[in-house]
């Protein structure tokens, strides 16, 4: 507890049980002193769904915890959906005491029964049994910084029951951890020079902005400003980039845009830099050489291995994205001070269909935005669909109004399936980080728990939630939570009585239709009978009617459970889409 309370933390999500007790034990001590306290939620792989969403909200440490035995087997989900989506986590399980291994006990799990620790080698950067009560400190520590270790991830620590009993040697403990946990700002200067070279014999840049530029954005969006260069972003990158900026032109990659995926494939284009994105499937539209895997290819990132997906890239450079950002700005900028030519977009080459929008005054901009469904300069699949006023209510017109009836600052967490794909084409958010995904795994029901977590970690803002009606009923119940914690999250349920993204896809590949119909739910009702409020949706005129200013104000979750045109095809990238169905790819 000394520990977590020192670096930030303030819960630790989990369901206590016998093995575990100990640590609740220290929870109820903590609590009452203003420490770390317990948030209970109803399945531990909500648990680590919750976590998730705390680390992505507040940048804080998330910890969750299970007992042993089935309680450890339940995180491994959400434990495995951080882990592929690099988020900083505590994985803590407990284990029977010492003496009773290899022997039967009730809900062993040792490595001579169930292993966990085994189960947990394959999702966590770091993980290890505590066999000894001298072991804890050392270990929790070690788990700590690995957390927070390019690249990020879950760190898992197994203690038995007898160790968390046992009492604390009272050694000095460490006592300024978090200066500990600082990125360093390293850079090689001779590569950035490198790199600088490249750009000034550049006409045209393009900068695809992936999943770990969070902390960068800032530079690398005033080094595109200076510059002059297009920003597009990955799925997963698609949070950090301000959807109103003039120089955007959406998302490449599955559910993208077709302005983004120009903006790369010009004859004008020379380089592309694309930045913190490991170039899996989603980010590079099903590893796509014509607009992206090609010589035009420089790889900007602060993980390693990233590299090995990018060995026809011309230049590959290694360091704090943040730090070579802020170096290529200030050298962009000196440039063009001393009137040295810099990277300009050719007149009328990939320029916005109302380019002159783009170029108002950033309040003017920013007021333009709330009238509207989508940027002007980012090109949408199908416009008549966002603009649709009949029933049944279009998910295109759906998310868009989001977020126009939304608060500007409210944080958007979009589940697995086809809420996000409609999200990442036509949920265009008016403040950068504010919207929410976890695609690296696919995890259903990932947004149910991560929207609890992330409201913990920003109290009196609202959260919205948008996800499947097959995900909620996989772990609706943790609605209860927010209703015990007084959360006012809205659960938008995208109710069209089937698994969307399976039937499309099956449609789409010509396979069988089957095993995707659900019964019909009422999960207004549903909510209401949980203790939240609930709403039916079938219209424009109905979502109107919501009253949204007591919603974001309500000491507690809402359901509006929004029946939707099931029949209309989600913007899946084909590239993407068709590779996974072809035998042999």
């Amino acid at each position: 507890m000394h520990y977590l309370d020192q670096i930030g933390v303030e819960f630790i999500f989990g369901v206590p049980g016998g093995a575990i007790e100990p640590l609740y034990n220290a929870l109820a001590r903590s609590a009452r002193s203003g420490g770390p306290r317990a948030v209970v939620a109803r399945h531990e792989c909500g648990a680590a769904y919750m976590a998730d969403g705390y680390t992505r909200e507040t940048g804080r440490l998330g910890v969750c915890c299970a007992t042993t035995g089935p309680g450890a087997t339940n995180l491994i989900t959400g434990v495995a959906s951080a882990y592929a989506d690099k988020i900083p986590m505590l994985v803590i399980t407990a284990q029977t005491a010492l003496p009773y291994f290899g022997r039967g006990a009730l809900q062993e799990s040792s490595c001579t029964a169930v292993n966990t620790v085994g189960m947990f080698q394959h999702c966590t950067v770091y993980n290890t049994l505590v066999s000894h009560p001298d072991q804890l400190e050392g270990k929790l520590i070690t788990a700590i910084m690995t957390a927070f270790q390019s690249p990020c991830g879950p760190a898992h620590i197994s203690v038995p029951r007898d160790v968390l009993c046992a009492p604390w040697s009272g050694n000095n403990p460490i006592s300024r951890l978090g200066t500990l946990l600082r990125t360093p700002n390293l850079v090689d200067p001779h590569a950035v020079e490198a790199l600088c070279e490249q750009l000034t014999d550049a006409a045209r840049v393009v900068i695809l902005v992936g999943a770990d530029c969070g902390d960068a954005i800032d530079a690398i969006t005033r080094f595109a400003e200076v510059i002059g260069a297009e920003v597009v972003t990955t799925p997963q990158g698609k949070p950090w980039m301000d959807a109103y900026h003039p120089q955007y032109r959406g998302v490449f990659g599955f559910a993208g845009h077709a302005s983004a995926r120009r903006a790369l494939l010009s004859e004008h284009t020379d380089l592309i830099l694309a930045v913190g994105t490991d170039l899996d499937e989603f980010a590079t539209s099903g590893w796509d050489r014509a607009a992206l895997l090609n010589d035009k290819l420089i790889h900007v990132d602060e993980t390693l291995t990233h590299f090995s997906r990018s060995p026809m890239a011309r230049t590959h450079l290694y360091g704090r994205i943040k730090t070579v950002f802020e170096m290529l700005a200030q050298r962009a900028q000196q440039a063009q001070d001393l009137g040295r030519a810099c990277v300009s977009i050719p007149a009328g080459d990939g320029a916005p269909p109302d380019a002159a929008s783009t170029q108002l005054p950033e309040q003017e901009r920013r007021n333009d935005s709330s009238r509207r469904c989508a940027p002007r300069h980012i090109e949408l699949e199908d416009p008549a669909k966002y603009r649709h006023e009949g029933a049944p209510l279009k998910p295109q017109r759906l998310v868009c109004e989001l977020t126009r009836l939304f608060p500007a600052e409210t944080r958007f967490f979009a589940d697995a399936g086809n809420s996000f794909v409609w999200t990442t084409h036509y949920l265009h958010t008016r403040q950068r980080g504010t919207y929410r995904v976890a695609m690296g795994f696919g995890a259903m029901a990932w947004a149910v728990g991560a929207a609890v977590g992330g409201a913990l970690g920003c109290r009196g803002t609202p959260v919205v939630c948008i996800t499947g009606d097959g995900s909620f009923l996989m772990s609706g119940q943790e609605i209860t939570v927010a209703v015990q914690e007084r959360l006012p999250v809205i659960y938008v349920v995208l109710n069209d009585r089937a698994l969307g993204m399976v039937k499309h896809g099956q449609r789409l590949s010509g396979a069988e239709q089957t095993a995707i119909e659900l019964p019909p739910v009422d999960f207004a009702a549903m909510g209401r009978a949980m203790g939240a409020a609930g709403y039916t949706i079938t219209s424009l005129a109905d979502l109107y009617d919501l009253d949204i200013e007591a919603l974001c104000a309500r000491p507690g979750p809402a359901i509006l459970d929004v029946y939707i045109d099931g029949e209309e095809v989600p913007p899946m990238d084909m590239r993407v889409r068709t590779l996974n169905l072809q035998p042999g790819i």
